[in-house]
């Protein structure tokens, strides 16, 4: 029951950030993180284009991705599965690069770039590797591997969450900021690997029986 509630808690988060990118459409970029921007970055046009990159094809990323995870899903829909990994796979390429690149301009300095940057390259890294590992027929490797990816998407909402809860407790928002660059993914991460380390558990066991 608890892990049922977690899952769907999850879907909601990640449906309901997975639209964030539209409210560049509606807001004044005052109102939104361009607002922390300097005008020279803002007339960059590069980094417009790699932030209007990220923000786009990680949205669906996350919107997509937790659909993947639902045994039942996966086990009668498999070509459905197969095609929404390819956009997923798609999406995150796109994102995490542009991501990376972005990450050399964040606010904060080298703590904050270190943090978005290294979360850039191990979200394409065990992305990738888990495509790799599913076109070798190594299923369970590919299902470990994108637990680790989609902990990454969920970094687009874990940011949301600790960033105010942070700046709220601290009342340092710059700090919060730096901190958060690591804790919006770094936990993340830790909690997929537990995740994965219960699900090998568990096929051990039902080997054994």
């Amino acid at each position: 029951m608890t892990r049922k509630l977690l899952f769907i808690l999850l879907c909601v988060f990640a449906l309901l950030i997975g639209i964030y990118p539209l409210m560049y459409a509606f807001v004044e970029p005052k109102h939104t993180f361009l607002a922390t921007k300097t005008p020279q970055i803002l007339q960059n046009t590069i980094w417009k284009t790699a932030f209007i990159t990220h923000i786009v094809f990680g949205g669906i990323s996350l919107f997509i991705g937790w659909r993947q995870f639902g045994i039942k899903f996966r086990n009668k829909h498999i070509g459905l599965h197969k095609s929404i990994g390819k956009i997923y796979v798609g999406c995150v390429v796109f994102s995490a690069v542009s991501g990376i690149y972005m990450g050399f301009y964040a606010n904060g300095g080298f703590i904050a770039a270190s943090g978005f940057i290294s979360l850039g390259i191990i979200w394409l890294l065990t992305t990738c590797f888990a495509l790799s590992y599913i076109r070798k027929g190594n299923i369970s490797k590919h299902q470990q591997l994108m637990t680790y990816s989609y902990a990454c998407t969920f970094a687009a909402v874990t940011l949301r969450l600790w960033l105010p809860s942070l700046s709220a407790l601290t009342g340092d928002p710059v700090k919060s900021y730096l901190a958060v660059a690591w804790l919006c993914w770094v936990p993340n991460v830790i909690v997929a690997h537990f995740i994965n380390k219960q699900r090998l558990k568990s096929r051990k066991t039902a080997l054994q029986l």
